[in-house]
This record gives structure tokens, C-alpha cells and sequence, in this order.
């Protein structure tokens, strides 16, 4: 009888012991259950870039864009020479999918021609903004960095720019040049010089407020143009004319500098720009191709 009442008893205390287990493990189910956390929370991430890699800097820029914003190219007559201008430079990087760069810089008879070219793929480490996004504050910030004129500004003069004269020669036999007319006054100024900081352009039918650095509506997703003038170590005139666009989550800067070889003498606004803009066209059919 003592017997059957001990085992009697132990089954009772392991039934209690399961019955105690059970209720625990039940009652950790609820805690996690109180508790999700993360569980069952999806985090879209933000759209990537339309681009995952970068063009070749050096070979983006084809021969025909380089005789014309280089003129002295055509001038060297080495062919080894020729090609090495051609070829231009890589910029030093460190990663040929985020950044490249090329830079060229050829001397003339009238003139030393600089041109380099940057390619930025823009990356957001944030899965809450995309590349685009990101790209588009990288533009910003160099947007206004440049300072441009605001919208509508009339900061420059709408003058149109007069061609300066050519001296003409008295008889076929090519008697002394007659001296060149006086260029016209602006608007209370004493010269027909442009002021600095003025683009200056000798073609007709374009004012200076048209050539002035400016936001560019037909270039990529976002786009703007700086030009301006500066003096060199010498007496000549250097200009920059710069672009810049974004096209999704690549930047692109052009960089384009003129320094005359003559004295006094001042790089022609519209010719520069157009050159530069041209190119960057084609950089933008290079990306999209």
C-alpha cells in the first residue's frame, strides 16, 4: 500500500512539473508576442540610379570636339605629338565607377586652349533617399556655389557688342593703315571695353545678357553655365566657361579656359560657350548611349 501511495505521488509531481513547464513556455510565447520589434515591418529601400558604371573619360571627348575647342592641335605637326594631345590625361582616382576625369591643355599661335572633363556617380547610403535624389543636393550645393545671377537679372548691359574695326589700306599697293575707328562708349562708361566680370562677344545679334552665366533649360535633368573672365600672370585676358549637369545620378562638369596669347586681348564669350555647351551635349548622348 506505502508503495502504490509513493507512486501515487510522484506521478502527481510530474504531472505539476510538466503542467508548470508548459504554462512557462505558453507565457514566453505571449512576452515575444507583446514585443514584435522589427517582425513583419518591411523598409523599402529608395530607387537606385539609372547608372551603375562610368564612361571612359579620355575616349568620352572625340577628335572633331577636340579641334575645335583646341585649335592648337591642328597645329602640332608631330604625329606622335598629335596623337599624345589627343589621348589627354586621366585624372588620378580611386575608383573608376564613382569618379573619372580627363584634362587636355594645348598651345596655339594665338592662344593656350585648356579643357578637362569630370564624370561623378552619386551613391546614397541612405535607403530613405535614392541616387537621384542625393545627385540632385550634390548640384545643388555647386549650383549655388557658383553664384549665378538671379533669374531675370539685367546686371550686364543688353548692348549688342560692335565688332572692332578692320584698318583699311589706301591703294592696291598697300599704303599705310588708316587708324581703326574709336570703339562707342557704353552707358556712362569712358570705354567700349567690357567691364570685368561682362562676358564679351564680337558676333552680331547677341546681347551680353544673353551670353551671362545662367541656369540651362536643354541639358540633361538639371543644368547651368558659368563664364567667367580673370587675369592671368600676364596682361592677357583668361576665360572660364564652365558647365555643369546632372542627367539622374551621374554630374558632369565641363571645364573650358582660354588664355590669349596676345596682350589685351579678351576670348570671345560666345564662341566659348557655344563650344563648351556642344560638348556637353554630346557627353549626355555618350552617358545615354
Amino acid at each position: 500500500m506505502h508503495r502504490k501511495a509513493y507512486a501515487t505521488g510522484t506521478a502527481a509531481l510530474l504531472a505539476a512539473l510538466l503542467a508548470g513547464c508548459t504554462s512557462g513556455s505558453d507565457g514566453g510565447s505571449r512576452t515575444d508576442d507583446a514585443n514584435p520589434g522589427d517582425t513583419g515591418t518591411t523598409t523599402v529601400a529608395a530607387q537606385p540610379g539609372k547608372y551603375r558604371t562610368l564612361p571612359e573619360p579620355c575616349g568620352a571627348v572625340g577628335h572633331s570636339a577636340l579641334d575645335s575647342l583646341l585649335p592648337g592641335i591642328r597645329q602640332i605637326t608631330d604625329p606622335q605629338q598629335r596623337d599624345r594631345a589627343y589621348q589627354g590625361e586621366a585624372a588620378l582616382t580611386y575608383d573608376t565607377d564613382r569618379k573619372v576625369g580627363c584634362h587636355w591643355k594645348v598651345e596655339s599661335a594665338a592662344a593656350t586652349d585648356r579643357l578637362s572633363v569630370d564624370f561623378e556617380r552619386v551613391v546614397s547610403y541612405d535607403n530613405a533617399v535614392s541616387d537621384d535624389d542625393q545627385a540632385q543636393k550634390l548640384f545643388t550645393q555647386m549650383e549655388t556655389a557658383a553664384d549665378l545671377p538671379a533669374s531675370g537679372s539685367t546686371s550686364v548691359s543688353s548692348v549688342t557688342a560692335t565688332p572692332t574695326p578692320t584698318p583699311s589700306r589706301s591703294g592696291a599697293g598697300g599704303g599705310a593703315a588708316s587708324p581703326s575707328a574709336p570703339a562707342p562708349s557704353g552707358s556712362g562708361a569712358g570705354s567700349g571695353s567690357p567691364s570685368p566680370g561682362t562676358p564679351s562677344d564680337t558676333s552680331s545679334g547677341t546681347s551680353q545678357a544673353e551670353l551671362q552665366s545662367r541656369v540651362l533649360t536643354d541639358l540633361g535633368d538639371q543644368a547651368y553655365l558659368d563664364d567667367k573672365p580673370s587675369t592671368s600672370g600676364s596682361a592677357a585676358e583668361q576665360r572660364t566657361v564652365t558647365v555643369v549637369f546632372r542627367t539622374s545620378n551621374v554630374v558632369v562638369t565641363l571645364e573650358y579656359v582660354e588664355t590669349p596669347m596676345a596682350t589685351g586681348t579678351v576670348p570671345d564669350s560666345k564662341e566659348m560657350q557655344d563650344r563648351a555647351q556642344n560638348l556637353a551635349s554630346q557627353l549626355a548622348d555618350t552617358l545615354d548611349g
